[in-house]
């Protein structure tokens, strides 16, 4: 089995053990920041619950349709910017693919989105979005591993804002610029880790628990795949650095 075995998820109830490992990664960096999340947990449960009975729209809490909705958007979203981050065999390879799981992961979440207010579309950066010295700062970082994280870095940060936003749960916007600045600053290398202001480096290291989310959806899905066991190596690895161990 591999990634591509996704490809066959088409319904609300193949895509319930995609978003549980969402919604528990939202909670979790929502709570270890000291965020106020509410009633968030019990959203996640009544979600899943909905989801594995294909049950949608108009059938579920306005709350829990806007929660799926944010979290499956923002996956959609999250697949072809990602990719243009890596080499470019990397991501001819994983571009079609990538595209069609995105597709599906929309067509779910339009179903959750359709009896609710209005919901904007996430947008997450590309390379050419984040400059330093007047260049993309991704050419400033060399290595595979190194470009793969500070990828993720960015999109998860942006990730996050949107999902959590979506939520109804207040993440300063100043924080957020803050974090970006200082995560392309430690990636290009002009921040040292101990650069960095506390609670930003709180933050990444939260966030840089989605290798726990990378870890549940090839284990839920049985997927057995390459991919996903490099991007929770590497996740695992930029985690244990935020965390000074």
């Amino acid at each position: 089995m591999s990634v591509f075995s996704l490809l066959r998820a088409r319904t609300a109830s193949d895509f319930a053990d995609w978003f549980r490992p969402g919604g528990e990664y939202l909670l979790r960096v929502a709570d270890g920041m000291g965020f106020h999340t509410g009633d968030l947990s019990g959203f996640i449960d009544e979600a899943e619950t909905a989801m594995r009975a294909n049950r949608t729209g108009a059938d579920v809490a306005p709350a829990v349709n806007r929660l799926i909705a944010a979290d499956l958007y923002a996956d959609a979203a999250f697949g072809l910017p990602f990719l243009e981050w890596t080499p470019v065999w990397y991501e001819l390879s994983l571009t079609a693919p990538t595209a069609y799981a995105d597709w599906r992961l929309r067509r779910v979440a339009d179903q959750y989105a359709a009896t609710i207010d209005h919901l904007s579309l996430p947008r997450f950066s590309r390379p050419d979005d984040v400059v330093s010295r007047g260049s993309p700062a991704i050419e400033s970082v060399s290595g595979f591993a190194d470009r793969f994280a500070f990828a993720d870095a960015i999109l998860h940060l942006e990730w996050f804002d949107y999902v959590a936003t979506a939520c109804g749960i207040g993440v300063p916007p100043e924080l957020i610029a803050e974090a970006r600045d200082q995560t392309v600053g430690y990636y290009v290398g002009d921040l040292a880790m101990e650069d960095l202001d506390p609670t930003v480096r709180r933050l990444q290291y939260l966030l840089f628990t989605d290798d726990e989310w990378v870890r549940t959806i090839d284990e839920r899905y049985g997927l057995g795949s390459s991919l996903f066991t490099l991007w929770e190596r590497v996740c695992r690895r930029e985690r244990e650095r935020f965390s000074g161990a």
